[in-house]
């Protein structure tokens, strides 16, 4: 019971300190400088969390070139940087993906 009681307090003082950081801080005073630093957010923190699970297997050990998941990755990148179209990219990413894992299991 007490380790439920932690995953819910845990959950409920990172929501609160989230929506505090949104109730409080108005973006009419900030500067254009932290406004600008800010929007550099989103994309810093996206491969930090995307990589490790690409590139990594469970124990930690980096996987080689040629998983499936490395060789999805890197088409992703190629239709994404070539189209600039988000939906086009996750989808053919997920697409690559799927095409060879079911290529490689047969």
């Amino acid at each position: 019971m007490s380790i439920w009681l932690s995953i819910i307090i845990a959950g409920l003082f990172n929501y609160f300190t989230r929506l505090a950081s949104v109730l409080i801080i108005n973006p009419n005073k900030m500067n254009n400088k932290t406004k600008l630093i800010l929007t550099y957010v989103p994309s810093s923190v996206f491969p930090a969390i995307i990589f490790p699970a690409v590139f990594l297997e469970q124990n930690g050990m980096i996987l080689n070139f040629y998983d499936p998941k490395i060789i999805a990755i890197s088409i992703a990148f190629l239709i994404g940087f070539i189209t600039k179209n988000l939906i086009l990219t996750i989808f053919s990413g997920l697409t690559s993906f799927w095409i060879l894992i079911f290529w490689l299991i047969k």
